[in-house]
């Protein structure tokens, strides 16, 4: 089923779902099932399952010289999508990239996934790679999100890069994108990002998935600038637990955004990161309850593999 029917079927209940990472390469996927495994009583509808593009590292040659390679340190996120659907009979929801795809690779990436029975997708621009300080597409790649959901939404209409194709086959994707309640770090402004978002959801974009946030407030601001704009489109929010101190520094300097003094205040109160775990899901209850009061229609949780602390938010919530 598409987001947007699992969503439509629920009349108004909200529904649970989460994100996982890969494996590291050289673990098996039994790592993966383990995570799923505790969280499945919640009856998750569909599970993201996050792409990591290549990273380079430089290796010291006998003659001095560094020699440049691409690694992929996660690879698998279409095999971990078709293991979901055939373990546990739910949707799982590849991420895909502009960055480190040209468009004859995205077409591909989508024909194999339609092959497999995987009807939904993320899309999404992707971040630079850690040598490089701004983002690069590939060359004959997509540039941002809007021009990869524009490719998607032209293969569900059997529009293939190859124009010379015959009786063409019509895919049925389902596109979500990603929200930023307090702005792409790139953004000038969060009314730009507004009409970014708008730009993608003309493109095809049937849902929004938010990144993750700490104040309720800056969602609900985010929802009421989105409809205003004339975005229709269910909005779904993303949360993540704090769980070690050091994520008072990594979170904002990672994803740009701000914590709650509150919550600042409660973290640094803490002596161990036991007692962090503890008021990270404390908070992250509270928001899940406000935010399914506000009639919300999915709650997705960045779980990262680890769903311990996702497991007692839910069984509180749902």
């Amino acid at each position: 089923m598409k987001i947007t029917e699992h969503i439509a079927a629920a009349k108004g209940k909200t529904l649970f779902s989460f994100e996982i990472l890969p494996p590291l390469k050289g673990q098996n996927i039994q790592s993966i099932f383990d995570g799923i495994d505790p969280l499945m009583e919640f009856k998750p509808p569909f599970i993201d399952v996050t792409y990591h593009r290549e990273e380079y590292v430089y290796i010291l040659q006998a003659n001095g010289f560094l020699e440049k390679k691409v690694v992929r340190k996660r690879p698998g996120t279409v095999g971990i999508c078709a293991a979901i659907q055939n373990k546990y009979g739910i949707d799982a929801v590849p991420h895909i990239l502009c960055g480190g795809f040209t468009k004859e690779d995205t077409e591909n990436f989508l024909i194999d996934l339609d092959f497999l029975g995987i009807h939904n997708v993320m899309a999404l621009r992707g971040d630079a790679v850690k040598s490089e300080t701004y983002f690069k597409p590939e060359p004959k790649g997509n540039n941002f999100a809007s021009d990869l959901v524009n490719q998607i939404s032209e293969i569900n209409r059997g529009q293939y890069l190859d124009n010379h194709l015959e009786k063409n086959h019509t895919t049925d994707f389902c596109v979500g994108v990603a929200g930023y309640p307090e702005k792409h770090m790139e953004a000038p402004s969060l009314d730009n990002d507004i009409e970014k978002l708008k730009a993608k959801v003309a493109a095809g974009a049937e849902y929004v998935v938010t990144q993750m946030f700490y104040d309720n407030s800056k969602f609900f601001e985010f929802v009421e600038k989105c409809r205003k704009s004339g975005i229709t489109v269910p909005i779904i929010p993303g949360l993540k637990p704090i769980a070690t101190k050091k994520q008072l520094t990594n979170i904002p300097h990672r994803f740009h955004l701000n914590l709650p003094e509150e919550l600042i205040s409660s973290v640094n109160n803490c002596k161990t990161d036991l007692e962090v775990r503890e008021v990270g899901v404390e908070w992250c209850t509270a928001q899940s309850k406000e935010l399914i009061s506000s009639g919300v229609e999915v709650l997705h949780y960045y779980s990262m593999g680890k769903s311990t602390n996702i497991h007692k938010i839910a069984s509180s919530v749902f």
